[in-house]
C-alpha cells in the first residue's frame, strides 16, 4: 500500500526517486527495487520509458494507450532538466500551435529520447552564461499533477526562442505566440540579453520590441540598452538561412520579408 502511494503521487518517477523511497522504508537492495519494477512492468502497472525513467498507469487503463504527461517525461531526463524554447512557450500556454517534439536545457543532456509519438532532445546550457545564470537566471517552477517542473520564465523564453529560432519553429510560429504574451519584464529581458552577449540576437529583441512597442509598453531606456548590443554591421536575422529581406537600419538587422510585413496576417 505505501508503494501505491508513492505511484499515486508519482504519475513519473526515475529510478533515483523510487531508491530514495524505498530507503525511507527501511533497507533494500538494488535487486528487490529491480524486481519490484519488472513486476509492475509486466502487470501493466507501469510503463519504461527508458532505463531509469518510468510512467505509472492507472488501474484498469491500458499500459499501451494511457496518455502520459510529455512535459513530465522531459523535465525528469536528467536531475537538473529545464524545459525550454517552444516546449516553454508550449508549458507557459503561449504557444500557437503543439509541437511533438520537446526541449530541455542541462548541463549533462541525455541521448534523445523517443517515446510513442513524441521526441526529447537535451541541449547543454549556452555557453556564454556563466553555470550559475545558466542554470538558475529565470528558472521557474510549474507543477504538473502535483510534481515540480522546472522551465524557463516567460523572459528568458522570449528571448530564447529569438535567440535559437530553429528550436522554435517558423517566423511565424514565433511571432504569433509571442504575440500572445501581454506583459514582459523589460528589466530581466535586458539583463539576460546582456548575459547572452550575443549581437544578433540583442538586434532580434530590440526589432520585436520596437514592432510592439505600444501593446508591450516599452519605453526608450530599454530599447537605447538593447540597441548598444545590435552589430556594428548588417547581420541577417537567421544566419543559416540567409535570404533577400528589409532592412531595419536601427537594428542594423536584415528582415525577413513575412516577418516586417507580417505576411500571415493577410487575409485569405
Amino acid at each position: 500500500m505505501k508503494l501505491e502511494h508513492f505511484f499515486n503521487r508519482h504519475p513519473v518517477f526515475t529510478g533515483d526517486e523510487l531508491a530514495a523511497f524505498l530507503a525511507s522504508e527501511g533497507p533494500r537492495n538494488v535487486r528487490t527495487q529491480e524486481a519490484l519494477l519488472l513486476y509492475h512492468v509486466k502487470s501493466g502497472r507501469l510503463v519504461r520509458v527508458r532505463r531509469g525513467l518510468y510512467a505509472v498507469v492507472p488501474p484498469g487503463a491500458s499500459a499501451e494507450s494511457y496518455p502520459v504527461d510529455p512535459f513530465l517525461l522531459a523535465s525528469r531526463l536528467t536531475k537538473d532538466a529545464v524545459l525550454a524554447y517552444h516546449t516553454a512557450m508550449e508549458l507557459h500556454g503561449k504557444a500557437y500551435s503543439v509541437y511533438e517534439h520537446f526541449t530541455y536545457l542541462s548541463a549533462a543532456p541525455a541521448r534523445p529520447v523517443a517515446f510513442r509519438s513524441h521526441q526529447f532532445k537535451g541541449l547543454r546550457f549556452p555557453r556564454a552564461l556563466p553555470p550559475q545564470v545558466a542554470a538558475s537566471f529565470d528558472v521557474v517552477k510549474a507543477d504538473r499533477t502535483g510534481l515540480e517542473v522546472r522551465v524557463t520564465g516567460l523572459e528568458r523564453t522570449f528571448v530564447d526562442v529569438l535567440h535559437r529560432p530553429d528550436l522554435a519553429g517558423s517566423w511565424e510560429e514565433i511571432w504569433r505566440s509571442l504575440e500572445s504574451g501581454e506583459f514582459f519584464d523589460l528589466d530581466k529581458v535586458t539583463a539576460y540579453v546582456h548575459y547572452l552577449g550575443n549581437a544578433t540576437t540583442a538586434a532580434k529583441v530590440g526589432f520585436f520590441l520596437e514592432q510592439h512597442r505600444e501593446g508591450l509598453m516599452v519605453d526608450e531606456a530599454h530599447l537605447k540598452a538593447i540597441r548598444d548590443l545590435r552589430p556594428q554591421r548588417p547581420h541577417y536575422m537567421e544566419r543559416t538561412r540567409q535570404k533577400a529581406g528589409r532592412f531595419a537600419a536601427a537594428w542594423n538587422l536584415i528582415v525577413p520579408q513575412e516577418v516586417y510585413e507580417r505576411s500571415w496576417e493577410e487575409p485569405s
